[in-house]
C-alpha cells in the first residue's frame, strides 16, 4: 500500500504500525516526533497505530539544527 512519509510516496506492507515504519526507515532519534495525518501522535500510540493507504507521516527530528 502507498503512503506519504516525509513528503515522499513509499510502499509499505498492509498492517504496518508507526513503530514498524520507524524501524523500517531507521529513525533512531530518541527525541523523534511523529506527525500522523497532520496531528502530533504520542509515542505510546506508535505500536498500536496501524497506517492506511494514503496516510501522511512526518518524522520530525527536534535536535536537528544549525
Amino acid at each position: 500500500m502507498e503512503i506519504e512519509i516525509n513528503g515522499f510516496r513509499e510502499t509499505v506492507p498492509e498492517g504496518a504500525t508507526i513503530t514498524d515504519l520507524i524501524e523500517r526507515f531507521e529513525e533512531q532519534d530518541i527525541d523523534l516526533i511523529v506527525e500522523y495525518n497532520g496531528r502530533f501522535l504520542y509515542a505510546h500510540k506508535w505500536p498500536v497505530t496501524v497506517v492506511c493507504a494514503h496516510d501522511s507521516i512526518e518524522f520530525i527530528h527536534p535536535n536537528f539544527g544549525g
